[in-house]
């Protein structure tokens, strides 16, 4: 029983006390109480019911509502019975088969006629045991069916339960995978701390001239291309390479890195797609072969060719797109569409799902319908050629429908792809585009007539320019900075906010004693973080 306090048995008491006043104001109730009181003591002690049995039913009193927690009986077999049921049968084995041996004959030899009469009583109580023996059978076969229902119940718990852990693990995989980018992310942040201009590394990543450079984010993954017909993959973190994008038959000019995919556009004509996620390594012997030259007799020269014993990275080629007929100048991909500019003079758009080409734009009837391609301009043709000479398409940028697109003749034409046709001519530059890069609200360009414009693409005016010492060959831009390689050994720094220009890289404050520093041909900025590639193969990243 539970203490007075308890609320249960309080609330029992007072829907008790209740009922019994509901009960004493019916007329019925009361003519019985007043006869009761009209009774004599006598009477009252004639009562059927003893002192014990008022007492014990005082006692054994349960009220209805804990009656209503008692779940019904469903079954067939009383509690006893399942008892009975679970008794050992030993005996009752042991015994029957004592009557029942092998051998036993129905009329026993020499057995007095006068016995025969018991034969059916001793039949009776067999046929009697074995009814009682079948009907625990039945109860047995009862528990044991009840038992295989409630493991069935508790192995459908256990795999509702399995499935909710499986749930919280696939949650908890979620969150490590999420925690783990955003520990990969958090990475930038450490060069914030260090002040701009600043060395974070740099690395002999080539042998010949850098020819394209990006890398997904700070500390993340670089890949590199040269003249020296390799493309390489690299951990910025530890500055090791990790392996060869190998498939091209000539260098290659442009890349893009998007997360693991990586697209590459050579002078072979194709553009080919690779899936870092996919790669497996493979050790080799990768050692550069020396130059016949003088260089050989360069000690610091014989360490370089004889630095890389790096790893082959199989299974991420995704596939080739080819379509071209000279080689592939630029290229830019969004989401599902590549969009891919080639010195055939002509913009190709792509489909990355069925990796076909699905549109093909051509520049020269583009300029022929606008009037504003000039007779005597110089194309440049496929091949090496001093750093004077232009690309036909030197830049380009894709977003959904949106196409910009510089080319030689000074021009950056903005296409819609959902018609096909030149929305926009932006007239400015005197020389060649050999870089660009839009947002919301701009569009910046980069020219080899030394200067940089910002485009309002709102208006289709120039926003702001200023020019450089030497022509532009590459730029990019953040929210706070615009990095130009402007063929000097530095690289070219612009504060969007204060205006103010300034340098950056291994040629400021270099010994004018010592070897100059080659010259910076390609740059790339997030975030911050910048990374230079020279003429020379060095890739260098800074804080900007």
């Amino acid at each position: 029983m539970g203490p007075i306090t308890d609320s249960s048995n309080g609330s029992h008491y007072h829907t008790a006390m209740a009922d019994i006043h509901r009960e004493l104001r019916r007329p019925t109730t009361q003519r019985k109480v007043f006869s009761l009181t009209q009774t004599s003591p006598t009477d009252l002690v004639r009562s059927k019911l003893s002192t014990s049995e008022i007492q014990s039913r005082a006692l054994s009193s349960v009220p209805d509502e804990l009656l209503a927690n008692i779940p019904e009986d469903s079954s067939s077999y009383s509690l006893f019975e399942g008892f009975k049921a679970t008794q050992d049968d030993h005996e009752f084995r042991k015994a029957h088969r004592r009557r029942s041996s092998k051998g036993k004959k129905l009329l026993k030899d020499g057995e007095a006629a006068g016995a025969l009469p018991s034969a059916p009583t001793d039949l009776k109580k067999e046929r009697d045991l074995l009814s009682r023996r079948l009907d625990l059978m039945g109860v047995r076969k009862n528990m044991c069916s009840s038992e295989i229902h409630e493991i069935d119940n508790k192995i459908a718990n256990l795999h509702n339960i399995r499935k909710i852990v499986l749930d919280r693990l696939a949650g908890l995989e979620m969150e490590e995978a999420e925690l783990e980018h955003q520990w990969k992310r958090s990475m930038p942040i450490l060069h914030e701390h260090f002040a701009p201009g600043s060395q974070i590394k740099e690395m002999q990543a080539h042998t010949d001239m850098v020819t394209a450079i990006d890398f997904d984010y700070p500390f993340g993954t670089m890949v590199s291309a040269a003249l020296d017909d390799t493309v390489r993959v690299w951990d910025l973190n530890t500055g090791r390479c990790t392996g060869f994008l190998e498939g091209h038959n000539a260098s290659v000019r442009c890349l893009q890195v998007e997360d693991n995919i990586v697209a590459t556009g050579s002078m072979d004509a194709s553009v080919k797609l690779w899936d870092l996620s996919r790669a497996r390594t493979v050790t080799r012997d990768n050692r550069l072969n020396k130059p016949s030259e003088g260089e050989g007799e360069d000690d610091n020269a014989s360490d370089a060719f004889s630095l890389f014993s790096a790893t082959t990275l199989e299974d991420c080629y995704v596939f080739s797109l080819d379509a071209h007929v000279d080689e592939v100048t630029a290229l830019h991909f969004r989401g599902n569409t590549l969009i891919s500019g080639s010195a055939d003079k002509t913009l190709r758009q792509w489909d990355l799902v069925k990796g076909r080409c699905v549109q093909t734009l051509d520049v020269l009837w583009a300029a022929a319908q606008a009037s504003t391609l000039a007779a005597d301009t110089q194309w440049r043709p496929s091949g090496r050629l001093p750093d004077a000479s232009a690309d036909f398409v030197g830049a380009l940028q894709c977003f959904d429908a949106a196409l910009a697109c510089g080319t030689a003749d000074g021009m950056v034409r903005l296409w819609d792809l959902r018609s096909g046709q030149v929305h926009r001519s932006l007239v400015g530059h005197t020389g060649p585009i050999t870089c660009l890069q839009f947002d919301e609200v701009h569009l910046v360009t980069g020219s080899q007539d030394r200067s940089i414009r910002i485009w309002d693409l709102r208006m289709g005016s120039i926003f702001d320019a200023y020019a450089y010492d030497k022509p532009i060959t590459s730029m990019m831009f953040d929210t706070k900075r615009i990095v130009a390689a402007a063929g000097e050994n530095v690289v070219k720094v612009y504060d969007k906010a204060d205006g103010h220009h300034w340098d950056c890289g291994a040629g400021v404050g270099a010994d004018e004693s010592g070897p100059a520093p080659a010259t910076v041909e390609r740059v790339r900025l997030k975030d911050g973080y910048l990374l230079e590639g020279r003429k020379d193969g060095t890739v260098a990243a800074w804080t900007c």
